[in-house]
């Protein structure tokens, strides 16, 4: 394999997996694998300790299962710790283990507010209705490990000004937690450094003048901007072998027919038709 022989989504789910420190508590999302993919393979590598605390299981395990669709909750129900409600999850381990989680946000802006919530100035008539908030307005006011992931980056999402607030961002008179501190999308890496959405990195093909085109708001560029290190060849096998053999992760990246194509596929292996 060539140090180029890899797709985005595994560029992006290995990004993701550099993220993250052994030992930490990893929270995951209702439908995200990349970012599921991107912790298992942390642990699969250099973070063996981690935990995996899951929104759609309700529960909390130190050990994962290849990812799948139809049978996305038997790492949750067969491989649980604990079992915990959502006001429990909320109130009591939340605030406790401050775990780190990747949030996909629909729009997002310079100083990393985020919107989850819908698309418009009228909330009762928006243009659409987004997935909702979830625990997100809960979590990020006073959370040190909020990061954003975005699987195609434009213009639609890096805006000056978001439609709602879900998320909060780096906000002046803050009094607790770090605002957003880390975002990858199928483009580059960015951070928060000086409380502003900064390029740290440009994936190989992307350049630095394209990232900006298709960003909304004037970009703050890392002095020491660079590109992406690529994944390296035993990533690769163990996001295509062992971590995600049915390409679920793929359903980020791919829209219209080739997703639902792909979808349908991955049902198929499952016999979960």
């Amino acid at each position: 394999m060539t140090s180029h022989d890899f797709t985005i989504d595994e560029l992006i789910s290995v990004c993701i997996s550099r993220q993250v420190v052994d030992g930490e508590v990893l929270a995951q999302g209702i439908n995200t694998p990349l970012v599921m993919a991107g912790f298992i393979l942390a642990q699969c590598t250099h973070a063996p300790n981690v935990r995996f605390a899951s929104a759609i299981g309700q529960s909390v395990t130190s050990d994962w299962a290849p990812l799948g669709v139809g049978r996305a909750e038997d790492q949750w129900l067969g491989k649980a710790l604990i079992h915990v409600g959502f006001v429990a999850a909320a109130a009591d381990l939340l605030p406790k283990f401050n775990p780190k989680e990747f949030f996909r946000p629909a729009q997002v802006d310079a100083a990393g507010n985020f919107n989850n919530i819908a698309f418009g100035d009228n909330y009762q008539r928006p243009r659409m209705r987004l997935p909702g908030t979830g625990g997100i307005p809960d979590v990020t006011p006073y959370s040190d490990h909020i990061y954003l992931y975005v699987p195609r980056h434009s213009r639609v999402i890096f805006v000056p000004k978001c439609d709602f607030i879900s998320g909060m961002g780096h906000v002046p008179h803050r009094q607790a937690g770090s605002g957003v501190r880390y975002l990858i999308t199928d483009l580059g890496q960015f951070d928060w450094a000086n409380g502003r959405m900064r390029l740290i990195s440009h994936h190989p093909g992307a350049t630095i003048e394209q990232i900006k085109k298709k960003t909304g708001f004037e970009l703050e560029i890392a002095p020491d901007v660079h590109e992406t290190p690529p994944p390296s060849p035993e990533e690769v096998r163990l996001l295509r072998e062992i971590i995600d053999p049915l390409g679920v992760r793929r359903l980020e990246i791919l829209a219209g027919a080739a997703r639902k194509d792909l979808l349908r596929q991955i049902l198929e292996s499952e016999d979960a038709l």
